[in-house]
């Protein structure tokens, strides 16, 4: 049976492999933002879509390169911590 103790520490080792599975996509969008916000403030445009195409394309390129590093650390925490609480070991 699962105690609040076993059950607590599995949430709280998901959630920081949340946080580092996500922290590249989040960072490379900051500091996206921050260029393309700094880029409008000099130049006085304000087109909305010069906000959001460079965005979008960071992250995805991003998202494409660290798909790998994403799929391991979520493989390696089903594996070391979810899968053995299924089958009661």
């Amino acid at each position: 049976m699962l105690n609040e103790v076993i059950f607590f520490d599995t949430m709280r080792q998901g959630l920081w492999v949340s946080v580092i599975i996500s922290v590249p996509i989040l960072s490379v969008a900051l500091l996206a933002g921050l260029t393309v916000g700094l880029f409008q403030a000099l130049t006085s445009i304000q087109e909305l879509t010069l906000t959001f195409v460079p965005k979008l394309g960071a992250i995805v390129v991003v998202f494409w390169l660290s798909m790998g590093f994403m799929t391991q650390t979520l493989v390696a925490f089903f594996h070391d911590r979810i899968v053995p609480l299924m089958t009661g070991g």
